[in-house]
């Protein structure tokens, strides 16, 4: 009886290497100056060099891509999701006014197949250099006996800096304040338990199927678009302190994260009106689900808003950066965070 070796475990480690090989180009375009580390090195090595700052202050976040690497799965194309993580972290860091040093990944899968890991880093390098952020270093585990073949998660770690003096934490917004939004591209990466379940289980709609509310995007398509980054546009914003607050608008819609930049003392009235994605529409429809639910667990067309006493310039400028904002609400006294109207 011969022996086993890693391979016949289920971990293939000339896989991987042929992974790091395929993607270590990509990788190498995010470096900059700062990055003092080869890939392949233990841990990366990134300068710390602040300049135009009087007190850097460093800024942490990391998350994961959730259940749309299922749908990622199903349409069988994982291009995108680097950039659905790389761009979260980014708005994570962002609403606190930090701009993005470094990322670091995290890729387990039962099987590893190298084309795979190579497309999802791919997509992490494509958004980090569109953020000016260095992909510093990563990780990539088999686990054969936890994950199911074909099964990959992803999960990322950000580290921004930002001036102690220009940080945005919402402690100045004040009532009468206006609430800026800027648009989602769609489900961005939140919601995607309820949509699948929606979509796929109690409408048996396949990824390949269109539908008349979608126009010319498959289900699969409307699904997969890319989480935005709203780092560029709002750069001139925070240079010019125009910013009283900002959210990102993830799991728990607007509701769920506006309130996390509120004071005490200070709610919000928030007014639909702004272009709901058809995707949207799609799964309230075929899952019959109430409007409450439907803002609790969506972005519903907002991914991100801006808390300003100058509502006027904030427009004006985020105009020229090529954005569409919307008017979202304003800034109430009282607790609560409350809808003007029915609709999304």
């Amino acid at each position: 009886m011969s022996g086993i070796d890693y391979r016949n475990s289920g971990v293939d480690i000339d896989e991987g290497l042929k992974a790091v090989d395929m993607m270590k180009e990509e990788v190498r375009k995010t470096f900059n100056h700062n990055v003092l580390s080869e890939l392949g090195h233990f841990g990366g090595l990134f300068k710390a060099d602040f300049p135009g700052m009087e007190q850097p202050v460093l800024v942490a976040s990391m998350d994961g891509v959730g259940t749309k690497l299922k749908v990622a799965s199903l349409v069988g194309d994982y291009s995108t999701v680097g950039c659905d993580l790389v761009n979260h972290c980014v708005n994570d860091i962002l609403v606190q006014g930090a701009h993005p040093m470094f990322f670091l990944d995290y890729i387990a899968c039962g099987k590893l197949d190298a084309a795979v890991a190579a497309q999802i880093v791919t997509g992490l390098a494509k958004a980090c250099s569109e953020n000016s952020c260095a992909l510093l270093g990563g990780e990539t585990a088999e686990m054969p006996g936890f994950y199911n073949q074909g099964d990959y998660d992803v999960a990322g770690t950000i580290v921004g800096s930002v001036d102690k003096r220009r940080i945005v934490d919402g402690s100045s917004v004040v009532p009468g304040d206006t609430i800026i939004g800027l648009p989602s591209s769609g489900l961005h990466t939140n919601g995607f338990s309820l949509a699948r379940a929606v979509l796929f289980e109690k409408a048996g709609l396949n990824v390949s199927d269109r539908h008349r509310l979608l126009g010319e995007d498959t289900v699969g398509e409307a699904l997969l678009k890319v989480h935005l980054s709203y780092l560029r546009p709002m750069k001139p914003l925070l240079e010019r302190k125009l910013v009283s607050g900002m959210a990102h608008i993830t799991g728990g819609g607007v509701p769920g994260n506006l309130v996390r930049i509120l004071p005490e003392g200070c709610g919000a009235l928030i007014t639909p009106g702004w272009d709901v994605p058809p995707v949207f529409k799609l799964i309230k429809e075929l899952g019959d689900i109430p409007e409450i639910e439907m803002r609790r667990a969506f972005n519903l067309g907002a991914g991100f808003l801006i808390v300003t006493s100058h509502p006027e310039k904030v427009t004006e400028l985020l105009i020229q950066a090529g954005e569409a904002p919307f008017t979202a609400g304003r800034i109430t006294v009282g607790d609560s965070i409350e809808y003007s109207g029915e609709g999304v």
